[in-house]
């Protein structure tokens, strides 16, 4: 019921135009009843007297075409409009979906296949624009003409009505018994165009990777294999799809095969006149396209409520970071940092990832992460944003724990450079400018400087306007670095989390994209997760971190002369640069 009024809900804002779509889906309806009342006068009147009445004719033929008139614009109203404000709701639902997916944490795209998901916003709702306009429509209009049909049946011949209806109780118990299985069968085409989408999606993203390792005909295979798993789920859904079918089909063939043969015995008897078994045969079709209507409608209902049902799955994962009721906004910020004994871990049944960790910046304050791999330096960094909620223990940032301001207030202060830099389809403008959407071409010009991009920018074909491709495929990894330090400059945070930046990059590369982190870095605070311990000498504090917290904390020489874990560490890589 819940999920009901849910579904129900999305009518609300175009009430007006479904109560006409109904209203003249009413007066369709009526229209179809009327058409067999007309046949049943003239076949009456008119074949058997022995004058043509020319003018009563006329007026027979005038009401008919009105009949027709008023027919063709129902149904002109209804295809058009109805179809619109099908689409109208669907586009709520997606609108609904992609906003609620902006809410969702890093945890739950953690656990879900980007594929899933997108098919979940797409194919899951297309199914839903011919429910949301036809399933009304054609309820009403299936119950106005069963219902009309079935009383003037009754009042043209009441032995005759008993018989043809004693087939609709044995039609209601096979229609729900096949309802249950189709209900299941399309719920599983759902999931598993979903894994196709997946399929695709993983494939297309690392094209790159398939062709580099020759793996064309492994990734072929394992699409087929995934395609004849939708397959046979479409088998499924088919077979009891076509059992549905056929059996409506042959219980409407028996109707109209017990109308004809019964109707004929009842005029041999004179228990009916000729007139009227015409008309009894015309409403006898209008009792069968009903159920025809029915049939339509079930299917539809089965595909587009799987998607429903599917949407309400990820509408109902409530968001696991969320701001408290009386979050403020974080302004004016100096940039203190303190981690006061965090822990964190992803789940209850997970190990802890960090514990113990005690950790304070000074505002502008320079400091580096080191560690072994799954050390948890790009977790400290994932807690400062909120992209995680930490288990236990407290941050703040100006005295001001971070779960006590709004989200959107405190990512807003905080600048991230990441190794694996993301840049959108589109220009190098725009990309810069998603740093801070309302600024001028000048700034994102002057943030391109700043981020020594505006020289290669400016040697592109079409400068900023060069299309950079999906993901900025057309420039070098030092480019797009560059394309995102400038996209931070433009956003201009007093906090900054540089994660390996540079580990990615050649040397050259890294020279130019180190000068522009310096220079990024100058009087705000920031953390830097170093692979290359060569790059973070000039840090004013750098932190070993473990998975126990910090380890060890000091300068570049304070760490060397401790001989300990960093000490290691840089001299193992010191060494590897050697034999290089």
């Amino acid at each position: 019921m819940k999920n009901m009024r849910k579904f129900l809900s999305y009518y609300r804002p175009y009430k007006k135009l479904f109560v006409l779509d109904m209203f003249f889906a009413l007066v369709g309806a009526l229209v179809t009843l009327a058409y067999p009342l007309v046949t049943r006068y003239i076949t009456g009147e008119f074949l058997s007297a022995s004058e043509l009445q020319l003018g009563t004719l006329a007026i027979f033929v005038a009401v008919y075409v009105a009949l027709v008139v008023i027919e063709y614009f129902s149904n002109l109203f209804i295809t058009n409009y109805g179809h619109n404000m099908g689409a109208y709701m669907e586009s709520d639902l997606r609108d609904e979906l992609f906003e609620h997916y902006q809410k969702l944490s890093f945890g739950f795209y953690d656990q879900n296949n980007t594929g899933v998901l997108m098919s979940r916003i797409t194919n899951d709702l297309f199914a839903l624009t011919e429910l949301y306009h036809h399933g009304p429509e054609d309820i009403v209009i299936s119950a106005i003409k069963f219902l009309g049909a079935f009383a003037i049946l009754l009042f043209i011949n009441v032995p005759l009505t008993l018989i043809i209806f004693s087939f609709i109780p044995v039609m209601i118990i096979f229609m729900l018994r096949y309802n249950s299985k189709m209900k299941q069968a399309f719920k599983a085409n759902r999931a598993k165009i979903g894994d196709i989408n997946a399929r695709v999606e993983d494939n297309l993203a690392g094209i790159r990777v398939v062709k580099s390792f020759s793996n064309e005909a492994d990734e072929i295979e394992k699409f087929y294999q995934s395609n004849q798993r939708f397959v046979k789920t479409k088998e499924d859904s088919y077979y009891y799809l076509g059992r549905y079918f056929s059996g409506l089909t042959a219980f409407t063939s028996l109707i109209s095969g017990t109308t004809l043969f019964a109707g004929a015995f009842f005029v041999a008897r004179g228990s009916i006149s000729l007139p009227d078994l015409v008309a009894y045969i015309m409403y006898s079709a209008n009792l069968i396209d009903p159920i025809k209507r029915f049939m339509n409608f079930t299917e539809q209902f089965q595909s587009g409520i799987t998607g429903f049902e599917r949407f309400m799955e990820i509408i109902e994962v409530k968001p696991d970071i969320e701001d408290r009721p009386d979050a403020v906004v974080l302004k004016d910020v100096k940039g203190v940092i303190d981690f006061k004994d965090v822990a964190f871990r992803y789940n209850d049944k997970s190990d802890y990832v960090l514990k113990n960790l005690d950790l304070h910046l000074d505002s502008g304050e320079y400091i580096a992460l080191v560690g072994s791999s799954g050390a948890g330096k790009t977790t400290i960094c994932s807690l400062l944003p909120r992209f995680y909620e930490i288990t236990s223990g407290k941050i703040t940032i100006d005295g001001t724990d971070i779960r006590d301001v709004t989200q959107a207030s405190l990512r807003a202060n905080i600048g991230i450079v990441q190794q694996d830099v993301y840049l959108f389809t589109g220009t190098i403008m725009d990309n810069i400018r998603y740093g801070d959407l309302d600024a001028s071409d000048e700034e994102v010009m002057a943030a391109a400087r700043q981020a020594n991009a505006h020289e290669f920018i400016m040697e592109l074909e079409n400068g900023y306007q060069t299309d950079i491709g999906q993901r900025g495929v057309r420039l070098s990894g030092g480019q797009k670095q560059r394309i995102s330090i400038a996209r931070v400059f433009l956003k201009n945070p007093p906090i900054l989390i540089f994660d390996e930046a540079t580990s990615a990059l050649d040397n050259e590369s890294e020279r130019i994209v180190q000068e522009s982190l310096e220079k990024l870095a100058k009087n705000r605070t920031t953390i830097v997760i170093a692979h290359r311990l060569s790059t973070i000498k000039n840090a004013s504090r750098i932190c070993v971190v473990t998975n126990e917290g910090i380890e060890e904390s000091g300068t570049h020489e304070q760490l060397l002369e401790r001989n300990g874990t960093y000490a290691y560490l840089y001299n193992m890589q010191f060494k590897e640069s050697q034999s290089e």
